[in-house]
């Protein structure tokens, strides 16, 4: 499809990323799904794009990880079984676009620090998920056009970054560029690559799974220029931890694209920006000669060189980047950049600051708490901001070379300089793909990681998921006895309070380097630029200095080792590198046969009791609200990845069906029961509730008074018929990518959220299963309307409903205000009238099912 022959002189001044779209939606205009005027409103993106317009997006592909996966392939099964119920084909519910689910966030950090962790943690991830990897199995066999990339392989956004990009998909006798949308917030790390990829929701990703288009509100473009020379000692991830707090503070609102580019550059270390576009076009070297030449044919091909390339932008930001310096982000949230030099007064600063995201409240007589406690039959002692947890985790900054290979030489060096890591402290490396272990081991650095305790632990997600698995006994019992903010530090890129473990408070994301750095350490209250990072056994004072390597060092090592043919080997046999999932044994029905005794796989009550019939929608009347909750609420809180506490509903509920806390295994890992994630919403030990005051996963049954467990509260106030609400503040839904954050809700009875911003994902997601998400009008907020939360409130939902309307809320006080409903499209509403996303799929393909009978009838 050739879109030089539009002949349209607009196509030439439109960002990168939007011609894509216009490609989309070119190759894919019927006339129904996609308009003719949808393609007149892409091109006149300049006039149009600041104006709410809505567009469909057809993309090449689809990606997926195992967390949001599992509930995918679950919900594709269930669809099939209310297809059949309704008279309709089951096997019309299948993957018309391509999907690729890469099985990357199960593994745990059991085993760490030996020469066997990698295959003690691989044999405990299937002996743990073996259900779960059954089931998976079966969905790879049962559904067309879907392809499952095995446990061991590696993370997803590295495994899509090296290996099942296209950058141009070459099918069917057609070249058209490579494009996604994933389940994951880190979708957009893809982007990168020249690939346009768009993190959704995995209720929306099914639908496009299943030939729909997404709907989407034409973006803005913000150009992110680069200019200037990173100062020699810089990092990709400090680059990147600077540009995502600019852009997060000055930039993204809602849905925007980020077209990064620099005169006379043709590559920049620039990550994903949280869960927006950053689109960075680069090549694919293997593919390098059709990529080219369909790039050029269509004027999507970028001469860094000539600035009369360079597209038209809603607006520009820049970046020097030698202004750029070392830095971490934390304690509590990823975009909270603070600069290496001033970690140690930061830290000391939240010690004492009220509770929140900057603060620990701890009192200052408490501040130079010293516990010492016995391990390996010697002793050590732990204090506020001790290194606990050092990880070099599979996340998206370690899919960069540049850093890896700096942490080895950095172990290197410390090893030359006669430093170790306190045997305490628990140090893992988990590559993203084997590519990685092939580059460190054959440029001789493995071997300087694994002495500093940075040993293989496996090819997965692991710590930045909350898989960072169990902390020795003695220190966690030196923490609670002194009520430590013990400290993680990871090479990851979520850092949410609850996630990582739940007995570090503090956890901050650094480079690879800095992360052996602040494990040489031992704590983060260190300044590395006056205070020695330690002292050799000779007594001599080492600083940080002394062992970092430079760039240039770094680049040396990167250019003779990190080769092509690297690649090629470890894809070669991606499929087939897992002995155990290659013998596992899984059944072909094209309908599954659900086990009732399973607690790992369950089918999910959505679609009982669905007709063909629509019901016209209701007011939400009387509601109580179930929390009421602050700003920056994320998915974490409302539905965590990570342990399941053995006093929390979900325990009880395992424990019921005759398991052991020791079987309890994640929540992550139980996606595909809807019992046990029901019960785990709002399950986070951080969770802070305004009903309480205090961090917990619990609330206040109003009527009553008494402090239960959410769930708890929940399931009473479904007993007795009551609709339910939650009050939020700004950034609702922030984080993660994750289903259940809407689902698990949606099973407790809340039928509206109301908060004064959401996360774009987030509200789709919540649009997908049914769930009202309303917003404050400008200027409104709990605070200024009066709002206690302890009011009943009545949502007046008219019959004829418009996009983003205005609504009229009543409270039991007399009171009333108005507030904007979140439905920003009418395909949106449309999702909304038949109960969600998956109804509406459902309902439609059991009618195009009944046409086609009575058409063949007919004939």
């Amino acid at each position: 499809y050739n879109l030089s022959k539009l002949g349209d002189s607009r196509y030439d001044r439109l960002p990168f990323s939007i011609r894509v779209l216009l490609e989309s939606a070119v190759r894919n205009c019927d006339e129904f799904l996609v308009k003719r005027s949808d393609v007149e409103s892409i091109l006149n993106w300049k006039e149009t794009q600041s104006q709410t317009v809505e567009v469909p997006f057809r993309p090449a592909r689809v990606i997926l990880q195992d967390f949001t996966g599992v509930p995918a392939v679950v919900d594709f099964a269930a669809m099939r079984d209310a297809v059949m119920k309704l008279g309709g084909d089951p096997e019309k519910i299948n993957p018309v676009c391509p999907a690729d689910l890469v099985i990357d966030h199960s593994i745990q950090v059991d085993f760490n620090r030996k020469s066997d962790s990698l295959q003690k943690n691989q044999d405990l991830e299937f002996d743990r998920n073996k259900e779960r990897f059954q089931f998976l199995k079966w969905g790879s066999k049962a559904f067309r056009n879907m392809r499952i990339i095995p446990p061991g392989s590696g993370i997803v956004h590295q495994v899509n970054l090296e290996y099942l990009a296209r950058v141009v998909f070459n099918y069917d006798g057609y070249f058209y560029p490579d494009s996604l949308v994933g389940t994951d917030s880190h979708t957009t790390m893809i982007d990168g690559l020249g690939v346009l990829g768009w993190g959704v929701g995995g209720i929306e990703a099914e639908a496009v799974m299943l030939g729909q288009p997404i709907s989407m509100v034409l973006p803005e473009v913000v150009g992110y220029k680069l200019h200037g020379t990173p100062e020699k000692l810089i990092t990709s991830t400090d680059i990147v931890l600077t540009v995502t707090k600019v852009i997060t503070l000055t930039v993204f609102m809602h849905g925007e694209v980020c077209g990064v580019f620099r005169p006379g550059h043709h590559r920049q270390h620039v990550s994903r920006v949280r869960s927006h576009s950053c689109f960075l076009p680069c090549g694919r070297p293997e593919k390098l000669a059709y990529i080219t030449k369909y790039l050029k044919a269509v004027a999507m091909f970028r001469d860094y060189n000539d600035v009369s390339q360079d597209p038209d932008f809603t607006q520009i930001v820049e970046l020097d980047l030698s202004k750029v310096v070392p830095c971490c982000s934390g304690p509590k949230r990823p975009q909270d950049r603070i600069p290496v030099s001033d970690m140690k007064n930061d830290f000391e600063t939240c010690l004492g600051a009220k509770q929140g995201f900057k603060g620990f409240q701890v009192p200052p007589e408490c501040h130079s708490s010293v516990v010492p406690f016995q391990f390996s039959e010697r002793e050590y002692t732990l204090s506020h901001g001790s290194v606990v947890i050092a990880a070099i985790t599979s996340c998206t900054n370690t899919s960069n070379p540049s850093v890896m290979l700096g942490a080895g030489l950095l172990a290197k060096k410390a090893i030359e300089c006669g430093l170790s890591v306190k045997p305490y402290i628990k140090t893992s490396l988990s590559p993203g793909s084997g590519v990685v272990t092939y580059y460190l081991k054959e440029s001789g650095v493995m071997d300087y990681l694994s002495q500093l305790g940075f040993e293989v632990v496996g090819y997965g997600c692991m710590t930045c998921i909350g898989n960072s698995g169990p902390l020795p006994e003695p220190v966690v019992e030196a923490i609670t006895k002194g009520d430590l903010v013990a400290a993680g530090v990871l090479s990851g890129n979520r850092n949410f309070e609850g996630r990582v473990h739940p007995n570090t408070r503090a956890n901050y994301l650094a480079s690879p380097p800095l992360v052996i750095a602040y494990a040489l350490a031992g704590t983060v209250r260190i300044d590395f630029e006056k205070e020695p990072i330690a002292i050799n056994s000779e007594g001599k004072e080492i600083f940080l200095r002394d062992i970092w390597p430079t760039r240039e060092e770094i680049q040396a090592v990167e250019r003779t080792f990190v080769i092509p043919s690297m690649f090629k080997e470890v894809y070669e046999k991606i499929e087939k590198v897992n002995n155990r999932w290659n013998s596992l044994d899984a059944p072909s029905d094209k309908l599954y046969t659900w086990d009732p005794k399973s607690t790992y796989i369950k089918s999910p009550p959505f679609f009982s009791g669905l007709t063909m019939t629509l019901q016209p929608p209701k007011s939400i009347t009387n509601a109580y609200v179930l929390l009421n909750l602050g700003d920056s609420v994320t998915t974490d809180h409302i539905s965590p990845a990570g342990n399941i506490a053995r006093n929390s509903p979900a325990a009880r509920y395992l424990t019921s069906r005759g398991l052991s806390p020791r079987d309890y295994n994640s929540y992550g890992s139980r996606r595909g029961n809807d019992a046990v994630m029901a019960r785990g919403t709002f399950a986070n030990i951080r969770l802070f509730n305004k009903f309480l005051n205090k961090q917990a996963p619990q609330t206040i049954h109003l009527p009553t008074g008494e402090t239960l467990d959410v769930f708890d509260a929940a399931e009473r106030y479904q007993q007795s018929g009551v609709p339910l609400l939650v009050l939020a503040g700004k950034e609702y839904g922030s984080g993660s990518s994750r289903d259940w954050a809407a689902k698990g809700p949606f099973l407790l009875g809340i039928k509206a959220v109301l908060a004064e911003s959401y996360e774009r994902i987030h509200r789709s997601n919540l649009v997908g299963m049914g769930v009202i998400p309303l917003e404050y009008l400008p200027g409104d907020t709990a605070d200024s309307l009066g709002l206690t939360g302890r009011e009943r409130y009545t949502i007046i939902i008219p019959e004829q409903l418009t996009p983003r309307m205005i609504v009229t809320v009543k409270l039991d006080t007399g009171k009333t205000f108005q507030v904007r409903m979140r439905f920003d499209t009418d395909v949106e509403l449309a999702y909304f009238h038949h109960g969600g996303i998956l109804n509406y799929m459902i309902r439609k393909m059991s009618e195009d099912a009944k046409d086609s009978t009575e058409k063949e009838q007919h004939v």
